[in-house]
């Protein structure tokens, strides 16, 4: 399948509208905040290759924003993410104004994502996934896409946005992708410009660090035995504060004693949060 040659911008529900019924086949949503960059690449690529035509979504959503979170320091790099949305061959952009998906301000119901958002990310950023969710929700609805990519790299959000599909019967197919890294490892963000260059090279911590839990893994060490190899990696690298270094099953639950398990670590660098996740196998 080849790209298209033309990008429709769309800023309004009604023109999301006409757009999307001048739609035939199959069609897959990639939801963004914008300050798009490789990894937002992958997802585009992906829904480029598996679905007939390819909406994408650039909002910078206010309600998962914690009060201690600095929502005006988001990048804001729309002529560029344009660029990268022609190049990936996406049909359509929804770039709404935030008056056009809270027409009446503070919506008066979000979703709830239940306890495995007061885990993880969520012990640390409270209030964050019901944001999340309810700007997830209103989105399908908006785009009435057929399928949906999101990153693995947010890993926590991908599980939840899986549960709120499933228990609240919402017709998508949710597609994991997965991280993409730099060369040297470290995952991409939009908040990898936040770093210093030598913030940069300590952040290298997170990724080395759950690259040793895999290999402890593979050596046939316990759940306990990854997470020791992991923190001793991370423990002590200057300029890094660990908030969490876990090891749980493929849906966040308790680790397993063998099988698949996911490690994930979130630090502070410098002053740029960072977070990061990779699968294990617990033999």
């Amino acid at each position: 399948m080849t790209a298209v040659k033309q990008l429709t911008v769309v800023t309004t529900r009604d023109e999301l509208a006409s757009a999307r019924a001048a739609m035939p086949g199959r069609v897959a949503v990639v939801m963004t905040m914008g300050a798009l960059h490789d990894g937002h690449a992958a997802l585009l690529r992906a829904a480029r290759r598996e679905a007939d035509r390819v909406v994408a979504t650039i909002f910078i959503n206010p309600l998962q924003f914690a009060p201690n979170e600095d929502l005006s320091r988001y990048p804001r790099t729309i002529d560029a993410d344009l660029a990268v949305l022609r190049r990936e061959g996406a049909d359509v952009v929804f770039v709404p104004a935030r008056e056009e998906i809270y027409p009446d301000g503070e919506p008066r119901v979000h979703v709830d994502p239940g306890p495995l958002a007061a885990i993880l990310e969520g012990a640390h950023r409270p209030g964050h996934f019901s944001g999340v969710l309810t700007v997830v929700l209103k989105l399908f609805n908006l785009t009435r896409a057929d399928v949906a990519y999101f990153g693995e790299k947010d890993y926590q959000q991908l599980t939840l946005v899986r549960s709120m599909v499933g228990d609240l019967n919402v017709p998508v197919e949710i597609v994991g992708v997965p991280t993409v890294r730099q060369p040297d490892g470290l995952a991409l963000s939009s908040r990898n410009r936040y770093l210093s260059p030598a913030d940069r090279y300590a952040a290298l911590a997170l990724s080395r660090a759950l690259q040793v839990g895999v290999a402890a893994a593979t050596a046939g060490g316990t759940g306990g035995a990854v997470l020791k190899a992991a923190r001793r990696e991370i423990t002590g690298t200057r300029g890094v504060a660990t908030d969490y270094l876990e090891l749980t099953d493929p849906s966040l639950g308790p680790a397993p004693s063998r099988g698949p398990a996911r490690l994930l670590v979130a630090a502070k660098v410098g002053s740029t949060r960072l977070i990061d996740n990779v699968p294990v196998e617990l033999a």
